[in-house]
């Protein structure tokens, strides 16, 4: 049984991975800034409560529950949580383009910094990216602050996995290309992606048992197609 802490999972592929995990008898602790979804799967092996990344008490809420319900133990932690804004560049206000990086990139570099102390050596820090992060990808128009803020998510792991290669966690990070949720819809309305959710949830939780038996501070693209 591991301990496994999952961001973003009030919809899409997060949703998913809470109950894939949770079902396969982990324990589960489901952040977002919505915890409705994952209350209504009623399931014992899930913890869930209201999370911003931005809010620097949600952080000491976390950790608190680590200490005193998982005895100071997190095996995996997945970094799922995004904002997406498709708006060509010119009509990004200065306070999205910022909103964007504080929840892809600040966020996610906090969170970690929170949960680093509950994790050994065995750990595995899994950050959710995207195609359009990836250096030499296809990019598109409107997509600015997100690809961009995917492509710090990539650098910011790498930087991870060398600085803690000698004591751990594990990190890697997977740039995923299209599957149909809610923000692809967002980014690509009417694409209609060859992947659906709870398929790459299944790959997301296979990787993060075992990839970094195999794998640390790297990027795999994970991707079929991209729109």
């Amino acid at each position: 049984m591991k301990h496994v802490i999952i961001t973003g999972t009030s919809r899409g592929i997060g949703l998913q991975l809470a109950g894939i995990f949770a079902d396969q008898g982990h324990k589960v602790l489901a952040l977002s800034r919505n915890d409705r979804p994952v209350l209504e799967k009623n399931h014992p092996g899930i913890t869930a409560f209201i999370f911003d990344l931005a809010v620097k008490g949600d952080l000491e809420k976390v950790a608190h529950f680590v200490k005193e319900e998982w005895g100071g133990k997190v095996d995996i932690l997945i970094n799922n949580a995004g904002k997406l804004v498709n708006k060509p560049f010119t009509d990004i206000t200065p306070e999205e383009f910022e909103e964007v990086y504080r929840v892809n990139v600040f966020g996610v570099a906090e969170v970690i910094r929170k949960v680093l102390p509950f994790m050994s050596v065995e750990g595995h820090v899994v950050n959710i990216s995207s195609m359009g992060g990836v250096q030499g990808s296809v990019k598109f128009p409107g997509l600015a602050a997100y690809s961009s803020a995917k492509g710090a998510v990539i650098t910011l792991t790498e930087l991870l996995a060398e600085e803690y290669k000698g004591t751990g966690p594990s990190f890697n990070v997977l740039a995923l290309g299209a599957v149909q949720t809610e923000m692809l819809e967002e980014a690509f309305p009417g694409y209609k992606a060859p992947l659906s959710a709870s398929e790459m949830a299944s790959y997301i939780f296979d990787f993060a048992l075992k990839g970094n038996k195999f794998y640390n501070g790297k990027l795999l693209q994970v991707s079929s197609s991209t729109p």
